[in-house]
């Protein structure tokens, strides 16, 4: 495919804007008009542009409300809150990131809101108990429902509330589903306004999760799947393996060891200062050499906030957690299905090193290049993805 930029980081998430075009939560020439603006590896020029774009999308979907265009403005509020998700991704600061953040979580929820009204889907917002607090999250559902196949949608590391929608809610829907997703601990709202880092232990969000699903009269608590994207393909693994009323799992990819991403990055001398537990060389180390990768800081700033630490040693070390154990594989019982994109960058072999290593039913589904379908989660083949998935949670959750 051409190369819209030579920075990968800007490269990956072109490709997912011009995906998203797939589900209306993007327009490519909107998308193309805005890139054209941006010089590569320009972090700033990337968020204003970016913030610009959805801030223009705001405008004519107020004045598409204000005229009676309820349609016309969903679909605005819709692509605006994309818009700010993708400007999110190289704000340096924390106070830039939630600014941009809040009026992308605002978009969305006018979206909601205004297709609630239209009536054709009903998407309301609720509080899952948790702790001694409540996760927020999203029902997605169709009007008059009666207890459905419920498919609950577990987020990766970074990716925006539009995903949820994008990625599983839209193609759902149109089978009979009714989708459900929350904000774990480090994803969006719950990292952002309530300060809740991430956990590996992904049983203890699911299953509150469930036991709170399961009440609704358009739930049916026997036909329970659950998708995971991105690093939710490490999480929802973990929690199967402990909550067993899950029917069907499916992880977009698989991931046996999250700190893989971050590790294979690291030269080798590095490695042995990480293994060897010297916190204090360790963090002298990269800092001398962040010094001279801005960019890089910043990025490992944002990758390091969910997990609620400021020491890299502290970053690396915590990721190593998130890891399935032989028990973990060995428990779980539900049939998985697990993508397998050519060109995965992040989690590359541990799709197929997932489906060797787990004793349930389980399906390894490639994506391939010759498709457009290759790169992490399939950003550029966002119909074929769906289809292939939901058609095997067809054949294993049946309607």
């Amino acid at each position: 495919m051409h190369p819209f930029f030579k920075d990968d980081g800007f490269q990956f998430a072109v490709e997912g804007a011009l995906g998203d075009a797939y589900h209306r939560a993007s327009d490519v020439g909107e998308v193309l008009a805005t890139i054209a603006r941006i010089p590569n590896g320009d972090a700033r020029a990337w968020v204003s542009e970016w913030s610009a774009t959805g801030d223009r999308l705001a405008a004519l979907a107020r004045e598409a409300e204000d005229g009676g265009h309820h349609r016309s403005a969903a679909a605005r509020w819709l692509r605006a809150s994309s818009y700010y998700a993708r400007a999110t991704d190289s704000a340096d600061t924390t106070a830039a990131f939630t600014s941009i953040w809040e009026r992308h979580r605002d978009a969305f929820d006018r979206f909601a809101d205004l297709t609630s009204g239209i009536g054709e889907t009903v998407i309301e917002r609720i509080a899952v108990p948790y702790e001694d607090t409540t996760l927020p999250g999203y029902v997605f559902a169709t009007p008059g429902a009666t207890a459905r196949r419920t498919l609950v949608f577990v987020n990766g590391s970074d990716g925006s509330v539009v995903g949820a929608w994008t990625r599983c809610a839209a193609d759902a829907l149109a089978r009979g589903w009714t989708v459900v997703t929350v904000d774990g601990p480090g994803q969006n709202a719950a990292l952002v306004r309530q300060g809740l880092p991430f956990r590996p232990d992904w049983e203890a969000v699911l299953t509150p999760l469930l036991d709170h699903v399961v009440t609704r009269p358009d739930v049916d608590a026997d036909r329970i799947a659950v998708m995971g994207l991105s690093q939710g393909g490490y999480w929802v693994p973990r929690a199967v393996a402990h909550e067993h009323r899950v029917a069907a799992a499916v992880a977009d990819p698989g991931v046996v060891d999250v700190s893989a991403a971050m590790t294979s990055q690291l030269p080798g001398f590095l490695h042995k200062v990480l293994d060897a537990g010297d916190r204090e060389k360790f963090d002298k180390e990269m800092g001398w050499g962040l010094k001279l990768s801005p960019g890089l800081r910043t990025m490992l700033g944002w990758r390091m906030r969910p997990y609620g630490v400021t020491s890299y040693y502290d970053f690396y070390v915590a990721a190593r957690e998130y890891a399935l154990s032989a028990e973990d594989l060995a428990a779980i019982r539900c049939p998985v299905l697990i993508t397998d994109p050519d060109d995965e960058q992040f989690w590359p072999g541990q799709s197929a090193r997932l489906a060797d290593a787990l004793t349930c039913p389980v399906t390894l589904m490639p994506f391939t290049t010759a498709e457009g379908a290759n790169g992490h989660c399939e950003p550029l083949a966002p119909g074929l993805r769906g289809e292939r998935i939901l058609d095997w949670l067809d054949e294993h959750v049946p309607a």
